[in-house]
């Protein structure tokens, strides 16, 4: 067995142990194997394996990289969990399945004028800046409702809430806070957690943790 299908097998299986009672009773948690920058000879262990959620976070990268690969495999669901320019968005909606990062009014909009000349219908995210991090995107806290109420009058299909927390707190109370915005939206989906917090965040009700190094190794 490859070395990155025994990472992916052990975190589904850690998962699976730290869920709580009353969450085993719902769907485990989807792991995204967040495969940006790798080849796609390293990816393909998994592919074969039968895993079907990865993470991107360059669309001309993963439009290059996964386009024939989807068009064998139609079971496979591409998220771009990285910033979406505008300018990107007609070629992001012809690869991704989910994107992760919605973060303003501008790129809703051009979601929403692309989704009707293509006649497709993406799954989406909105990113909180719960940190309240000048260097990093995502809708503030106090904008949150006004902006999600913007993206259901857009036609946008929006899932859920997407956060990354800053990197050197404990991320416990943000995944705590999350969550509660989360229902307060009566959303059911929530993406957070990565390689060094997944289990916290799923702990905090995370249905998306994104996965890296700890299936596939360090980068580059």
């Amino acid at each position: 067995m490859h070395e990155t299908v025994k990472n992916l097998l052990k975190i589904k299986e850690n998962v699976k142990v730290n869920l709580s009672k009353d969450l085993k009773s719902h769907n485990l948690p989807q792991v995204i194997a967040v495969s940006k920058t790798f080849k796609i000879n390293h990816i393909m262990p998994l592919i074969e394996h039968g895993h079907t959620d990865f993470g991107e976070n360059k669309v001309q990268e993963a439009f290059e990289k996964w386009m024939s690969i989807k068009n064998k495999n139609k079971n496979i669901k591409l998220h771009l969990i990285g910033k979406l320019q505008s300018n990107k968005v007609k070629i992001a909606l012809k690869i991704f399945d989910y994107i992760h990062s919605l973060d303003n009014k501008k790129l809703a909009d051009k979601i929403s004028n692309q989704q009707k000349a293509l006649k497709t219908k993406i799954k989406i995210f909105i990113q909180v800046n719960i940190g309240r991090e000048e260097q990093k995107s995502g809708i503030p806290e106090d904008e949150l409702y006004e902006f999600y109420q913007y993206c259901k009058c857009s036609g946008l299909n929006i899932l859920g809430l997407m956060c990354i927390p800053p990197f050197n707190e404990d991320s416990t109370n943000y995944f705590k806070r999350m969550n509660e915005l989360n229902k307060k939206l009566g959303l059911k989906e929530l993406s957070m957690g990565m390689s060094s917090d997944y289990l916290n965040a799923i702990s905090n009700g995370s249905t998306f943790v994104r996965i890296g190094s700890q299936i596939f190794g360090q980068r580059e």
